[in-house]
């Protein structure tokens, strides 16, 4: 009996590392074969066109990343140490330096329960469109194109809010070194909006035509993420003449100088920053459709990648703690930046804070190009999909870089455009930050909510390669209660009678873009595991599947596709 499925190639044995473009014709979608699927040895190649098989999605990019250069592009991603030291300052001033160390530490233990109800979702569907995809894939049927729709734009919305804040930093402290060589230096706002721009346009130039190279170049950038750390740890401690003492670190929250009625509302307000560092490991999904053995690779790159920034965070926090000898200094010092005032106090404003600091901006910097490239893959995914306007254009893949290069040049035009409000006034960067933690918490709720429904109906949930087993749902709800706390605190303005400058027009940003997203339902795209064909109901029992699945995957992948054959032979019938 020939147990090949029609239109399906064999799967490679032998493991494979080559990285030449993909096949760009479309095969149909079948069944796996028999003997390779029951080989322990089956290439990665084999999984990924299997798990896009089923999805029915059709691989154009280019699979460069492995389980090493996948958790250093997520690390450079996440970039915890590098925005802590940027965008404490508001943090520090609301909640003093215990409370930007606690609010860390509770971020972290929350959000470690989203990764990892993520994590098994990305190896289920291993694919760039990441949460949208999800949604579609668990919501209820009545539900599906709405909420997957509404997941869509809002991934969109906080990747490119995310990038434009990223861009934003490495601007802002190029400035302040010229602040910290030259006290009469004037800062201008159109100062930051022209670095803005050419910073972006590097970046794009860089996705376009390095994008071969990127995974090399994620090495690279990794390596400086993990090894910065250790001279600006060392030379802090070494060179301060007096530390802080332990009580001021862990146990004073300030002065509540914003007027909030207790310091425990003022801690709860000013966590913002612990939020919004400790969000981006489920970047790794985005970049799914670039990744070898993505249904093991992925889960497991977000969830390492998280835990090796852990202590990177802590160390850089801690000592930075430890070395302020006055908060509020530091925050209204002319540079703009408190580690920036830290450096000169301890070091003098000579060669050895300046090398601190361009340590700090070119970290920073790899930080961007990392976030440029995973928000440009999921605008192509969603375009893909359909999910957005001109998505014929922007879903083109350049047949020779192997790039999104339409979707490259509309992220970069968007963070351009955001640029522009600098013009206006900076302030317009702290509601892009809270605007991005909303959006993005409203996407793992939307995901994990959906899962846990299916989970709960007794829906049995498509095979994945990693999965956390009993632990799951309690490990979902615990997700939720996080994701719904972070949600609402980060509505909130960072004192309790704001003005015009000082209020958190995010909420008004986020309820204009549900409005608009509840009269656009025009998204058709549902997701289904593709109906597969075999030659005859007996050739489909007799396929075999990874000895990684458990007797009950195998029950309902075969019950599944029997189901979606007869009823597709039922469809022929005259």
């Amino acid at each position: 009996m020939n147990l090949q499925t029609p239109g399906i190639p064999s799967a490679p044995i032998a493991d494979s590392k080559d990285a030449s473009p993909p096949s760009q014709e479309t095969s149909r979608p079948g069944l796996p074969h028999a003997e390779a699927l029951g080989n322990d040895n089956i290439s990665p190649i084999y999984y990924d066109r299997l798990d896009m098989q089923r999805m029915g999605k059709k691989q154009e990019l280019r699979r460069n990343f492995r389980l090493l250069s996948s958790i250093a592009f997520t690390s450079c991603v996440m970039g915890t140490w590098e925005v802590l030291l940027c965008i404490s300052n508001q943090s520090l001033l609301i909640a003093g330096p215990a409370g930007v160390f606690w609010s860390l530490v509770w971020a972290y233990i929350g959000q470690l329960f989203v990764v990892l109800s993520l994590a098994e979702m990305a190896s289920i569907a291993p694919t760039a469109g990441g949460q949208y995809h999800w949604v579609s894939e668990f919501a209820p049927r009545a539900y599906q194109k709405m909420l997957s729709y509404a997941s869509g734009w809002l991934s969109a919305l906080a990747l490119q809010s995310f990038l434009a804040v990223n861009c934003f930093l490495v601007a802002r402290m190029i400035l302040g070194l010229a602040v910290l060589n030259n006290e009469t230096f004037i800062l201008r706002q159109w100062h930051i909006t022209l670095l803005i721009i050419a910073i972006v346009l590097a970046l794009a130039a860089f996705n376009i035509f390095a994008g071969k190279h990127l995974a090399f170049a994620e090495f690279v950038f990794a390596a400086f993420h993990f090894l910065a750390v250790i001279p600006i740890v060392a030379v802090l401690l070494a060179f301060t003449p007096k530390k802080q003492s332990a009580k001021v670190v862990f146990r004073d929250f300030g002065e509540d100088i914003a007027g909030w009625s207790s310091t425990s509302l003022a801690v709860i307000v000013g966590q913002l920053c612990s939020f919004f560092i400790v969000l981006r490991s489920e970047t790794a999904a985005q970049m799914s459709e670039e990744v070898s053995d993505a249904g093991i690779v992925v889960p497991r790159s977000m969830i390492w990648s998280y835990i090796l920034n852990i202590p990177l965070t802590f160390a850089i926090l801690v000592t930075f703690l430890f070395c302020i000898d006055d908060v509020y200094s530091a925050v209204d010092s002319p540079s703009g930046f408190a580690f920036i005032y830290v450096f000169r106090k301890t070091i003098g404003a000579g060669a050895g804070a300046n090398v601190l600091v361009h340590v700090i901006v070119i970290a920073n910097l790899f930080v961007a190009a990392s976030v440029f490239t995973v928000t440009s893959r999921q605008l192509f995914a969603f375009a893909r999909d359909d999910g957005v306007p001109a998505s014929g254009w922007l879903a083109k893949v350049h047949n020779r870089y192997y790039v999104p290069q339409n979707s490259i040049a509309a992220t970069a035009l968007f963070t351009i455009l955001l640029s522009l409000l600098i013009l206006g006034s900076t302030e317009a960067f702290a509601t892009i930050i809270s605007l991005g933690v909303i959006a993005l918490m409203a996407t793992y709720a939307l995901s994990i909510s959906c899962f846990l429904l299916k989970r709960r109906r007794g829906q049995r949930l498509p095979p994945g390669r990693w999965s956390m087993g009993r632990a799951g749902p309690t490990v979902n709800v615990l997700a939720l209660i996080y994701t719904a706390w972070a949600f609402f605190w980060s509505f909130w303005p960072v004192e309790p009678n704001p003005d015009y400058a000082t209020f958190n027009w995010a909420i008004s940003i986020f309820m204009a873009v549900m409005w608009w997203i509840s009269r656009h339902r025009r998204f058709e795209h549902i997701v289904h595991f593709t109906a597969t064909t075999a030659t005859s109901n007996t050739d489909l029992l007799l396929y075999r599947v990874p000895s990684a699945w458990t007797t009950l995957d195998v029950k309902y992948y075969r019950e599944s596709m029997l189901q979606e054959l007869n009823s597709a032979l039922l469809k022929r019938k005259p």
